[in-house]
C-alpha cells in the first residue's frame, strides 16, 4: 500500500509539473533606457482603433470623391536621417524610467499658437529638462516622453524648456495599457486629439519586419472637413466640404492591388502597413506628409522612393459617425 501511495505522489507531481506555467512578462530594463525599449511595450491593446487590421474593411461610399479632392499628390516621408535646417528630420521622442523626476508644466500661448491648457492634462510630467524638441524648437515643437515602467505616454505641443520645468500650448497623457479615451472634444499635442508616438514610423519597429499600427499623416485645410471620427476626438478649422474631404481620424488604405515588390525592403514594410492598418489623418499640414521618428539608420534615398506612391493609390475606409 505504501508503494502505491508513493507511486501516486510521483504521478501527481509529474502531472502538476506539466501544467502550463503563467506567462511572466519581464519588466523593461530601465537602468539605461533606450528608444528601442519602446517596441517591447504593448502599445495600446490589440483591439485599439490605431492597431486594428483594416485590410478587409468596407470602402467609404464617398471614397472616389474624397480622393479626387486630394488629387494626385505624392506621399512625402517627413522623417529620415541627418539634418534639415540644422535639426533632425521627424518627431523625436525620449524614454525614461518610472523614477524619472516629474517637473512642472505651464500651459501658455505665444506668438506661434494659443493656450489650450483648458483641454490639457495637468502636470507634473516626467519629462527630462534635456528632452529632445522637434525641429530644435522651431514650429510645432513637439516633445514626446514615454515612462517605460508605467507604460504611460506624455506629449506636449509648442513646447519650450523653462526654469525647472516646461512650457507648452497643450499637453496630453495616455495610458498605453488601456483603450480609455481622453475627454471628447479636447485637442492633444496633435490637432485631432490623438497620440502622436504610437502612429509614427520608427526604425526599431522595422527591424521586426512589420509595422502593426496605422501611420500619421496630414492634409492642408481645403482638403479637411471641420469634424472628427473616432479614434480622433477633436475637430480643426478645415475648409473642405462633407463628402469630398476628410475629417480628423479618417483612414486611407493603400489599395491591395498596389505592387510593392519593386520598393526597397524597409519601404515595403511601410507600404504593407498602409495596406493593413492604413494611414490616419491627424493634423493640418502639407498634403500627404507621413510622419516618423528621426534615426541615423534611415536610408534617405530609400525613403524618397515613397514619393512614387500617390494619393490616388489609396481608398478611404468607411468612416463611423462624423461629429
Amino acid at each position: 500500500m505504501r508503494k502505491i501511495k508513493i507511486l501516486l505522489i510521483i504521478v501527481l507531481g509529474a502531472i502538476a509539473s506539466c501544467k502550463e506555467k503563467p506567462v511572466v512578462t519581464p519588466p523593461v530594463p530601465c537602468e539605461n533606457p533606450k528608444r528601442a525599449d519602446f517596441e517591447k511595450l504593448q502599445i495600446f491593446p490589440a483591439d485599439n482603433l490605431l492597431n486594428i487590421d483594416i485590410s478587409a474593411s468596407v470602402v467609404d461610399p464617398n471614397s472616389a470623391a474624397i480622393i479626387a479632392g486630394i488629387g494626385s499628390v505624392a506621399l512625402h516621408p517627413d522623417f529620415g536621417s541627418g539634418l534639415w535646417n540644422g535639426a533632425p528630420i521627424g518627431i523625436p521622442f525620449s524614454v525614461v524610467c518610472g523614477n524619472q523626476t516629474k517637473v512642472p508644466i505651464t500651459f501658455r500661448g505665444n506668438s506661434y499658437d494659443g493656450n489650450y491648457g483648458n483641454e490639457s492634462d495637468p502636470g507634473p510630467y516626467p519629462v527630462p529638462l534635456t528632452a529632445a524638441i522637434e525641429a530644435n524648437g522651431v514650429g510645432d515643437s513637439h516633445v514626446l516622453t514615454v515612462d517605460l515602467e508605467n507604460n504611460k505616454l506624455y506629449e506636449m505641443y509648442n513646447s519650450s524648456q523653462s526654469g525647472s520645468g516646461w512650457e507648452a500650448s497643450c499637453g496630453a497623457i495616455f495610458d498605453l495599457k488601456t483603450n480609455t479615451y481622453r475627454t471628447e472634444g479636447w485637442t492633444s499635442a496633435d490637432a485631432a486629439g490623438l497620440p502622436i508616438l504610437p502612429c509614427l514610423v520608427r526604425y526599431d519597429e522595422l527591424l521586426s519586419g512589420k509595422i502593426d499600427h496605422c501611420i500619421r499623416f496630414s492634409l492642408s485645410k481645403p482638403k479637411v472637413y471641420k469634424g472628427y471620427t473616432y479614434p480622433a476626438l477633436h475637430k480643426v478649422n478645415g475648409t473642405g466640404t462633407l463628402g469630398t474631404s476628410l475629417p480628423m481620424g479618417a483612414k486611407l488604405r493603400l489599395k491591395a492591388s498596389f505592387d510593392v515588390s519593386t520598393f526597397p525592403a524597409n519601404v515595403q514594410v511601410i507600404l504593407k502597413a498602409m495596406k493593413t492598418y492604413g494611414i490616419i489623418l491627424a493634423d493640418i499640414g502639407s498634403d500627404m506628409f507621413i510622419t516618423g521618428a528621426p534615426d541615423s539608420r534611415w536610408n534617405d534615398t530609400e525613403l524618397q522612393s515613397l514619393k512614387k506612391v500617390k494619393a490616388t493609390d489609396f481608398e478611404v475606409v468607411k468612416m463611423g459617425t462624423i461629429k
